[in-house]
């Protein structure tokens, strides 16, 4: 049984998101060791996101998969509305064979996720509990890391209660709901030309 001072961690349904995995898949590699997992009193598997890190970074050194991926592009959804994250998903997954998506409900999620997922384009909502869109776009653009991150964020406020809030973030692409499917499918195209997002 870990400590208080366990790290932090994860049930399996999000270990197998966060690593673009089947559930099936992830119980295996705890099974064989390969990710730190324990169950809590209440009978829940838990599994070290420091284990999935670990995990990601060295399947990502196999030049097998570098060369597999190399020619993908990776989409991050944020919103915390069910409707519209499906919509946005379902547009980016049929837009291309070659991108992968993963939609989120919070911006706490889609900054745990960042580091493991490492989208190119990051299609986030204004309006969120908790970390909403001003400060997601904020936290991103103060990491090196994501300097080349695209970012697209959307709202259905109204102009003058977004003008109140200061507008939309600088540095993003902004989109009013209802979503334009065609123009986002335009723009995730455009970006599947070699080295666009590089």
């Amino acid at each position: 049984m870990p400590s208080l001072t366990t790290p932090a961690c994860c049930g399996t349904s999000k270990a197998a998101q966060l690593l673009q995995l089947s559930v099936g898949t992830v119980q295996s590699l705890v099974d064989k060791k390969v990710l730190t997992a324990w169950v809590t009193q209440g009978g829940h598997r838990r599994i070290s996101l420091d284990s999935i890190q670990n995990y990601q970074a060295q399947q990502q050194k196999l030049p097998a998969l570098d060369r597999l991926m190399g020619d993908r592009l990776k989409v991050l959804v944020v919103d915390d509305d069910v409707i519209t994250r499906h919509l946005l998903q379902d547009t980016c997954l049929k837009a291309d064979k070659r991108i992968d998506c993963c939609a989120l409900s919070s911006g706490f999620d889609a900054l745990m996720t960042l580091p493991l997922f490492k989208p190119q384009v990051m299609i986030l909502d204004l309006l969120m509990p908790g970390i909403d869109g001003w400060e997601l776009v904020k936290q991103v653009q103060s990491k090196p890391d994501y300097e080349h991150l695209q970012l697209i964020a959307l709202s259905a406020m109204t102009e003058a209660d977004l003008q109140a809030r200061g507008g939309p973030p600088l540095g993003v692409h902004f989109i009013s709901k209802p979503i334009d499917v065609g123009w986002l499918k335009g723009y995730l195209l455009g970006l599947m030309a070699p080295q666009a997002w590089c």
